[in-house]
C-alpha cells in the first residue's frame, strides 16, 4: 500500500477528529485544525509543530485506530464524467472539477467512506482495516504517515528525516505554486489557455539558473577538480552534467564531462542478483580498480586513453579517445554510484565535489493525489531506452522492480553526502512523454503479467494534454529521453 492510500482511507477519519478542513500535499498532510477559538495549521515549512499541534496528532492517531477498528467499507460506484464534474463543484473540490473537465473517459469511478466522496487514482483497499500498522510522526511544522513495506509488513519503521532532500523538494513545490500549476488540471489548462510554450520556457530558465549557481559552489574551492554527480535511474544525470559543463566553461574553466557507465566491465562479468539474473545496478558492474587508476593519472598530469561502453554488444570499448588535464580542467563524472566513496576510494577526498540528482516531481494529479516520482521517471527510463537500446517497455518494466532495489541499495543510503542537491523534474514534461511512451505501453499484449503496469501507466497518462515536442530546447534535460538534444546524449 502507498502513502496516498492510507492518506484516502483516513479521510473521514479526520473530518470524525473534529478537523473539518484540510487537504493533502504530495509529501505532506496539511491539516487545518478548527475549533471555537483558534486555527492551527499543520504544514511543511521551517518551523516545527507546536505542544498542541502533537497533542492534536495523537487524538488523530488514536481515532484512526478507532476507525481501522472498525472496519469502515470503501465504496465504489461509477457515473458520467459530466456528473463527476458537477459532483466535485458542489463538494468544493475544484482540482478534481477542473481535471475531468479535459478528460476523455466518459466515466469515472467514485470512491466513498461514510457520506464522505472522492476520487482516487489507483486502486483502493476493501475497507479501513487494511490500513493495520501506522504511525503518525511530527516532522518539521506538519507530519508524516509513516508504513510498512512490503518485505515486511507488520513493522513500521522510523527513518532519520532526510534534511536536503525535503529542503530541495519543498523548494520545488513553492515555485510550483507560485506557477500556479500544482495539479494536472491546472496544467491543461495552461495548455488549453496557449500558455505551454511560456511555462516551458520559464521552467528551463530556473533550471539554467540553478545549474549555474551549483557550479559557482563547485569552483570555490580549488582543490576540488572532481565532480562527482550521482543519482537514480533517468533522473537525468547525462544531461545535467554536460549542461554543468556549460557553466564551468562559462566561468573560464575547461571541463570534462565523463560517464561512469563506459567504465562497466564486460556484460559477461556482472554480479548477479538474488534471482540469478545480472545486476545492472550493483557497483560491481563498474571496473572501480581501473576507475580510480585512470583518475588518479589525470590528476597527477598523466594522459590516458578513456574507454567507450557498448550498450548493444555489452562491450567496452577503447577507440583512440585522449584525455590530460590542464589547470584550469575540471573532471565531471556522473553515474549512480558517484557519491559511495567505495567507488572513489583511491581518489583525495578534498579533491571531490558531490550532487545529487533526482526528477522529485512536483505536480500532483489532484490534492489528494499525487504522482510518483517513481513513475515519472519509469516512463523517462521506457521512452529512453526503446529510443537508443532497442529494449520494448514490456522489457523496462520487467526490469524495474530490480532497478529500483537497486537504488535502495546502491543510492538513496548516499543521498545525504551530497554537497548539493538539484531537481530535475519539470512540470510540463508528462504532457511530452505521453505522445511517446502511450505506443510503447499499448504494444505490451495483454497475456503479460507487465499488462497490469502498462494499464495503469495509460491510465494515468490519459490524464494529461499533449505538448508537442518541437517547443522544447535541445538543451532541455528531458531531451535526453526524447531525443533532439544538441549535447553528447
Amino acid at each position: 500500500m502507498t502513502l496516498i492510500d492510507a492518506f484516502k482511507s483516513t479521510e473521514n477519519m479526520l473530518m470524525d477528529a473534529g478537523i473539518d478542513d484540510y487537504r493533502f500535499d504530495s509529501e505532506c498532510l496539511l491539516i487545518k485544525a478548527a475549533d471555537k477559538t483558534r486555527r492551527d495549521v499543520l504544514c511543511h515549512g521551517d518551523d516545527v509543530l507546536s505542544e498542541q499541534d502533537e497533542k492534536l496528532l495523537l487524538k488523530v492517531k488514536a481515532q484512526m485506530e478507532k476507525l481501522r477498528d472498525a472496519a469502515i467499507p470503501v465504496k465504489k460506484r461509477s457515473i458520467n464524467t459530466d456528473d463527476a464534474v458537477e459532483l466535485f463543484g458542489k463538494h468544493g473540490m475544484h482540482d478534481k472539477e477542473q481535471l475531468f473537465q479535459y478528460r476523455r473517459a466518459s466515466r469515472v469511478n467514485i470512491y466513498s467512506i461514510g457520506e464522505f466522496e472522492d476520487y482516487f487514482y489507483g486502486y483502493m483497499v476493501p475497507d479501513t482495516s487494511y490500513v493495520k500498522y501506522f504511525d503518525l510522526v511530527p516532522c518539521h511544522a506538519g507530519f508524516l504517515l509513516l508504513l510498512p513495506v512490503k518485505t515486511d509488513p507488520k513493522h513500521v519503521e522510523h527513518p532519520a528525516i532526510r534534511e536536503k532532500l525535503f529542503s530541495i523538494l519543498h523548494s520545488s513545490y513553492r515555485w510550483s505554486d507560485s506557477l500556479e500549476v500544482p495539479n494536472v488540471g491546472a496544467l491543461n489548462k495552461m495548455i488549453v489557455d496557449g500558455r505551454g510554450q511560456d511555462l516551458i520556457l520559464m521552467q528551463e530558465a530556473l533550471q539554467e539558473k540553478n545549474i549555474g549557481q551549483v557550479a559557482e559552489k563547485a569552483v570555490k574551492d580549488p582543490d576540488r577538480r572532481i565532480v562527482m554527480i550521482a543519482g537514480p535511474s533517468s533522473s537525468g544525470k547525462t544531461t545535467f552534467s554536460h549542461r554543468l559543463s556549460t557553466q564551468f566553461a562559462a566561468l573560464g574553466y575547461n571541463p570534462h564531462p565523463i560517464s561512469v557507465d563506459n567504465y562497466f566491465r564486460n556484460r559477461e562479468e556482472y554480479p548477479l542478483d538474488e534471482n540469478g539474473q545480472p545486476d545492472f545496478e550493483a557497483l560491481g558492474c563498474v571496473d572501480i580498480p581501473q576507475f580510480n587508476e585512470d583518475m588518479n593519472a589525470l590528476l597527477s598530469g598523466k594522459t590516458i586513453e578513456l574507454p567507450r561502453f557498448n550498450f548493444k554488444t555489452g562491450k567496452r570499448e577503447y577507440k583512440g579517445e585522449m584525455l590530460k588535464l590542464g589547470k584550469k580542467d575540471i573532471l565531471v563524472i556522473e553515474g549512480i554510484h558517484c557519491l559511495n566513496d567505495a567507488m572513489s576510494s583511491e581518489l583525495p577526498k578534498e579533491s571531490k565535489f558531490k550532487i545529487y540528482i533526482s526528477a522529485l516531481t512536483q505536480l500532483n494529479v489532484d490534492e489528494h493525489n499525487r504522482i510518483p516520482t517513481t513513475d515519472g521517471r519509469l516512463i523517462r527510463r521506457m521512452v529512453r531506452d526503446a529510443r537508443t537500446r532497442g529494449t520494448s517497455a514490456l522489457e523496462t518494466i520487467e526490469r524495474w522492480p530490480s532497478v529500483r532495489r537497486g537504488e535502495d541499495k546502491n543510492i538513496f543510503p548516499y543521498q545525504e553526502s551530497a554537497d548539493v542537491m538539484f531537481n530535475s523534474a519539470l512540470v510540463y514534461e508528462l504532457a511530452v512523454l505521453k505522445l511517446y511512451a502511450e505506443p510503447l505501453l499499448f504494444n505490451i499484449p495483454r497475456d503479460r503479467e507487465e499488462y497490469d503496469e502498462a494499464k495503469r501507466l495509460l491510465k494515468f497518462l490519459d490524464y494529461f494534454l499533449a505538448i508537442d515536442s518541437d517547443v522544447i530546447p535541445k538543451t532541455s534535460i528531458l531531451r535526453e529521453f526524447i531525443g533532439g538534444s544538441c549535447l553528447n546524449v
